[in-house]
């Protein structure tokens, strides 16, 4: 935002932050209680995938982009299954769960394309 750096033209890092954004917006509906349970523990993984993104593309060794594109997807499956837990523990609608599953599930593709396309270029 501040940079104009090439990885914020990539639609994973725009997808992720939409993610991202889709999460804080889920979870503030969540109960009080949960304020330093799960809602943290969602909305820092849905940043996390954000960030690796960023992170990664900066790297300048194919291991290294990977290593962070790698992390970005497993704390992309750390959300799903914080969100699992708290939609079954009726947290949110099924409205909320379609719109963030969407979004979650074309980031998916898209980092594990970037991640076997870095792999086959290394």
């Amino acid at each position: 935002m501040l940079l104009e750096l090439k990885h914020q033209k990539l639609t994973v890092f725009q997808i992720a932050r939409d993610c991202a954004i889709e999460c804080y917006k889920i979870t503030r509906l969540f109960p009080e209680v949960e304020k330093f349970g799960i809602t943290q523990q969602i909305r820092r993984a849905a940043v996390s995938v954000f960030l690796n993104i960023a992170e990664g593309a900066a790297r300048k060794t194919v291991k290294e982009r990977i290593r962070f594109y790698e992390i970005a997807r497993a704390s992309l499956i750390e959300v799903d299954a914080a969100l699992e837990i708290s939609y079954h523990l009726g947290y949110f609608n099924a409205a909320s769960n379609t719109s963030i599953s969407s979004l979650m599930n074309h980031c998916f593709a898209l980092l594990s394309n970037l991640i076997k396309q870095s792999e086959s270029s290394d």
